[in-house]
Formats: C-alpha cells, sequence, structure tokens
C-alpha cells in the first residue's frame, strides 16, 4: 500500500469512527464517512469492500485503548497490594472513558446493532485486559488480601462501574452529577472498593485493622 493510500485508509478509519460512536452503526451512511474523510465515495470503497468492513477497521483502530500500560501490567503480575493495584486499574478504566470514550461507545454499537459479529471480536479486544485483572484478583483471594469473592465477577464489577457509572449517574441524579472525571473519579471508586473488598473477621462487619491501607491516589 502506497503511503498516499495509507493515509487515506486512515482518514477513512477515524472518520467512521468518530460518526460510528456517535451515530451508530445504522444511523450513519457511506456518502457521511467519505465526506468526513474528503473522500469520494468511490474511492471509499476502493479501501473497503463493505461498510461493515469499515465499521470493524474502526473498533479495531481503538482497540489499544484497552490494552494495559506495561507498568500496570508488572504491577498485576508481580502481585502487588490491592491499595496499590486496584486504584491503578481504576485509573486506567477511567482515563478511557474520559479521554478514549469512542472505543465504549463502539463496542456498545457492535452488540446493540451487529450482535451475531460482535461476541467474537469484542471478546478479543476485552479479553487481554480481562484476563489480567481476574488473574490478579484470584491471586489476591487466595492470599486473603481482599474477601473470598469470584474474581470473574469482581473483575466483571470493576469493569462494568467504571464504564457505565457516568451513563447511569447522569441518568439518574442529573448531569453533572457523576464522577466521570479525574483524579476524583478515582478516589471515590477506589476508596469503594478497597473499603468492600477489606477482609472481614468472623462473624464482624468491620475490616480487619491493617489488611488493606488507604490508597495512594
Amino acid at each position: 500500500m502506497s503511503l498516499r493510500s495509507s493515509v487515506r485508509t486512515e482518514k477513512i478509519v477515524a472518520a467512521a469512527a468518530l460518526l460510528f460512536a456517535r451515530q451508530g452503526y445504522h444511523g450513519t451512511s457511506t456518502r457521511e464517512i467519505a465526506r468526513i474523510a474528503e473522500v469520494s465515495e468511490n474511492t471509499l470503497f476502493r479501501h473497503f469492500d463493505t461498510k461493515e468492513d469499515i465499521f470493524w477497521s474502526a473498533l479495531r483502530s481503538h482497540a489499544p485503548a484497552l490494552i494495559p500500560r506495561k507498568d500496570l501490567l508488572d504491577r498485576l503480575r508481580i502481585g502487588e497490594a490491592p491499595e496499590v493495584v486496584l486504584p491503578k486499574i481504576l485509573e486506567m478504566l477511567t482515563d478511557t472513558v474520559q479521554f478514549r470514550p469512542e472505543v465504549i461507545r463502539l463496542i456498545g454499537v457492535a452488540v446493540l446493532e451487529l450482535p451475531e459479529k460482535a461476541e467474537a471480536l469484542c471478546r478479543d479486544l476485552i479479553s487481554p485486559l480481562f484476563s489480567e485483572i481476574s488473574q490478579y484478583l484470584a491471586k489476591s483471594v487466595e492470599k486473603r488480601e481482599v474477601m473470598e469473592v469470584d474474581p470473574i465477577l469482581l473483575a466483571v464489577s470493576l469493569m462494568a462501574m467504571v464504564l457505565m457509572d457516568p451513563h447511569l449517574s447522569n441518568l439518574t441524579l442529573g448531569n453533572g452529577s457523576s464522577r466521570a472525571h479525574g483524579r476524583d473519579a478515582i478516589r471515590a471508586y477506589s476508596k469503594f472498593w478497597l473499603d468492600v473488598l477489606s477482609p472481614r473477621l468472623p462473624g464482624s462487619s468491620m475490616p480487619v485493622s491493617g489488611t488493606i491501607g488507604q490508597t495512594s491516589i
């Protein structure tokens, strides 16, 4: 592929991601994509066979947002303490919601509008992050650093809280009521989970003293 052709492909994918994330799959036309990408519709179809091909390329182009940074991966794999690692997980997810919201919207569009093909691809995009988090949590449970809970359900809950809270909070509490952005959100999520997951003494609702410390966020 020539440099010029590569640049055009990137412009088409970027335009498509913007429109699909904003308007959905069925609400976006190839004519609109071509217009935003500043190419003709004929040129668009010289780069892609179908509109669906454009959509999947747009989703894949945003997949790096779901890849954990090396420093976080290292912390997960060596099994650092939950009060250190959980805020880092939540920070990554919060940053994704704040700075790369298109990837969340595109996954939602795929699941809702193209469900027959979405499951396998979305699993491929999300599984690496999910697997790392759930394996870390399983080890934390084994070491009794957190309460004995299902690590898979816990990983799902962690991810779902951060990804869905901004939208649900705005719907239920009114615009501007969500802690969607910045350090405040990370602190709030971290405190919630560290409080919830602190091991308890048998028959007590109080956390075991000193098992999980204060978050550094």
